[in-house]
């Protein structure tokens, strides 16, 4: 394996739940931008199961980066682009407009600024109707929190104040605040939610 692919073990524990999602959201052809795609195997696996899409992974950190683009050259993947660095807090996204996005296990390991920020691009981004795809531990009024995310609540905490799960009533609020709406949510493996915003008028 090359020195700099990284691997994140829960990536091949959710990965086909989250596909299968996938194909009921996603456009049948596109560019599709990945926020925060870490370790890029996401990326390089969706790119094997939908290779009528273009697939965009970012990340703001360089190693992830690095790591993308050797998942990317061993997989040998030709609709997965070369990975951008791309910040969600940052001014802009200089990046051809999107068919949709897709975030998996950024809102809890980042600040709140990094939602904003993601929602507000997204809506500047994304045509009317197109998805907005978020995946991770959440906080919902209707799903029991599970011993485990409160544990993980707590870890989150001890390293840095800025991070938590956030509340899907706080994510729906931001994103009406952004012209989005929300349209599903679906519980997950591990006590985990996919939420799937729209880009509405």
């Amino acid at each position: 394996m090359d020195p700099q692919q990284r691997h994140a073990p829960a990536t091949m524990r959710n990965r086909d739940a989250i596909v299968a999602l996938l194909e009921r959201i996603l456009p049948s052809s596109g560019l599709v931008l990945e926020i925060a795609s870490g370790t890029g195997e996401h990326a390089v696996y969706f790119g094997k199961t939908f290779p009528d899409l273009t697939f965009q992974p970012s990340d703001p950190d360089p190693a992830c980066c690095q790591s993308i683009a050797a998942w990317t050259k061993r997989e040998a993947v030709a609709n997965v682009l070369p990975p951008l660095q791309l910040d969600a807090q940052a001014g802009q996204w200089d990046i051809p407009k999107p068919a949709a996005i897709l975030c998996i296990n950024m809102v809890h390991i980042s600040p709140w600024e990094s939602s904003i920020g993601l929602f507000e691009k997204a809506g500047s981004l994304l045509d009317l109707d197109a998805p907005l795809y978020l995946y991770g531990p959440y906080l919902h009024a209707d799903v029991e929190t599970a011993p485990g995310n409160m544990d993980f609540e707590r870890s989150l905490k001890s390293r840095d104040l800025r991070w938590g799960l956030r509340d899907v009533a706080d994510m729906d609020a931001l994103a009406t605040r952004t012209g989005f709406v929300r349209e599903s949510l679906t519980e997950m493996p591990a006590n985990n939610i996919s939420l799937v915003y729209r880009k509405h008028d």
